[in-house]
């Protein structure tokens, strides 16, 4: 199962290109808002399987918007990847390095992203987990059961501000406007032939500079979920950028950063891509 925030509207996605209104095709059972939908997650999953779609309507990417887009947290995981950690100088962790991405830094799968003054501004591609259910205490074995589904995201990082200050600021530098694309659809981890194992990247003007597998985690989705639960109650639409692969700017001889007019595409299998273009700052 896949949705989609349709023109600002929960929606199922029934086919590459076309989808059913959900506030309509259930004659108002659920809501049109997106973020509702993950507190009654299992009942919304269990209609969509016998949904309507033959008033499905034809939709285009720009018609797409961010799938989660008023979640309650926001969790991210720095070096998940044991190549991301050697190309940034660090031993592998013996836990997850959290921090947090702040709300109002969320946007689509497309548009425009302005570049900070005077900043160093990075990508990382990377699977976003969307939780399904509240989650306090849960075991490994369990944890896949409290996910809704998969998408895709960009940590967009501006490194300047990460690093500044006596103690770096993390949340700061990864939380300027639109740092935080995700989309283009939320997929349930059954759609995946191995949803521990789901391959992606991104390009800057066409040039690849990550490619990467989610096998590679240091701390798998399920460990993360679990780790997180133990420490605060995850609750349903919360999303984990669960870490980047190596290739970021920061990690290159010589470094390289996003300039204006730069289009940086990401993609993971399964899910979609993702489309942006940065601008100079006014």
């Amino acid at each position: 199962m896949k949705i989609a925030n349709l023109n600002g509207r929960l929606a199922l996605v029934v086919s590459e290109n076309q989808a059913v209104d959900v506030e309509k095709a259930s004659a108002g059972a659920f809501s049109a808002s997106i973020q509702e939908v993950y507190t009654r997650w299992a009942e919304f999953a269990a209609w969509a399987h016998t949904a309507p779609v033959e008033n499905a309507v034809t939709f285009t990417f720009e018609d797409l918007g961010c799938p989660t887009p008023d979640p309650s947290q926001i969790f991210a995981i720095g070096l998940n990847y044991a190549s991301h950690a050697a190309e940034s100088g660090f031993n592998l962790p013996e836990s997850p390095v959290v921090f947090t991405k702040y709300q109002s830094c969320l946007t689509g799968p497309t548009g425009d992203i302005v570049l900070p003054k005077g900043g160093n501004t990075d990508w990382e591609a990377e699977l976003v987990v969307v939780i399904g259910k509240s989650a306090s205490g849960v075991s490994v074995a369990d944890a896949w059961s409290y996910v809704a589904g998969l998408t895709l995201g960009q940590d967009i990082s501006e490194r300047i501000t990460q690093a500044s200050g006596p103690a770096p600021q993390f949340g700061l530098g990864k939380s300027f406007a639109n740092f935080g694309p995700t989309g283009p659809v939320v997929v349930t981890p059954d759609e995946f032939p191995n949803p521990d194992s789901i391959k992606l990247g991104c390009t800057v003007n066409g040039v690849e500079m990550q490619n990467g597998d989610t096998s590679d985690f240091i701390f798998p989705v399920s460990e993360l979920v679990s780790r997180l639960s133990k420490i605060v109650t995850l609750r349903a639409g919360d999303i984990i950028f669960t870490g980047t692969p190596a290739g970021v700017g920061l990690g290159r001889s010589p470094q390289v950063y996003l300039q204006p007019g730069d289009k940086l595409d990401t993609w993971a299998e399964g899910i979609g891509e993702l489309h942006h273009v940065f601008k100079a700052a006014s």
